[in-house]
């Protein structure tokens, strides 16, 4: 269906630049929604089950279509666009800390949106098309076949920092899958370490047995950061 309303522009039965502002503002809100749902909601809610990232996403897709699409007659396109673009690539939330992944989402939902939101007469729309059609296939292959191991991580305060040492790494292995539960440990990473109390700040990587992302650890990751800052 979609296709043929495409090809209908491409033999000049409709002319989408020669409709309404209001109408062709519908046409495109609703193509770039539906690419951000298929995003966000099919293919990050899908692994992830994290709602408060997906709210986020689909609020600010949202917003930035209509920045763009109502001040285009601006001729600010590339510009503004680029601005967008540095402007929410140094956002940082106080709160905690956004993951890479999270980030890659909210570039993919950004870009999305301006490339549906600014495409130009001089842009044939099957090109527009096709240019979302491999966003998302990219994004699936990804997630869904070539990444279909999902390695997560763990956050772990450890207080036996004899075991830190290069040489009694196996040993350390054992030991936090005795007391985690976690079958195999692909890779540890050791952060701050606390001689005062005996501790180490461990970041234990795995392969989950679901696709589920652990969102407590984000949590674990921002309060273990701040440690440092309230030493000071």
């Amino acid at each position: 269906m979609l296709l043929n309303v495409i090809m209908l522009f491409q033999e000049g039965h409709m002319d989408i630049y020669n409709l309404p502002t209001y109408l062709e503002l519908l046409i495109r809100f609703s193509f770039n929604l539906m690419v951000t749902l298929v995003l966000v909601r099919w293919l990050y809610y899908g692994n992830t089950k994290r709602k408060d990232y997906l709210f986020s996403y689909i609020i600010i897709g949202t917003v930035v279509f209509l920045l763009c699409f109502l001040l285009e007659s601006v001729k600010l396109q590339l510009g503004f666009a680029l601005g967008l673009f540095a402007i929410f690539g140094i956002i940082r939330y106080r709160t905690r800390q956004i993951p890479i992944k999270e980030m890659t989402y909210l570039f993919l939902v950004i870009g999305v949106s301006v490339i549906n939101a600014l495409t130009s007469k001089e842009v044939n729309y099957l090109e527009v098309l096709l240019a979302n059609i491999i966003v998302v296939i990219i994004t699936y292959g990804l997630e869904k076949v070539w990444l279909l191991k999902h390695e997560t991580s763990k956050i772990i305060i450890y207080e036996n920092i004899d075991l830190i040492k290069s040489e009694n790494r196996e040993k350390l292995i054992e030991d936090i899958q005795e007391r985690t539960g976690i079958s195999q440990i692909n890779k540890i990473e050791i952060g701050k370490i606390n001689f005062l109390r005996d501790t180490a700040n461990l970041r234990v990587y795995y392969f989950a047995k679901d696709d589920v992302v652990n969102a407590a650890d984000d949590d674990a990751i921002a309060d273990i950061s701040g440690m440092g800052d309230d030493d000071d």
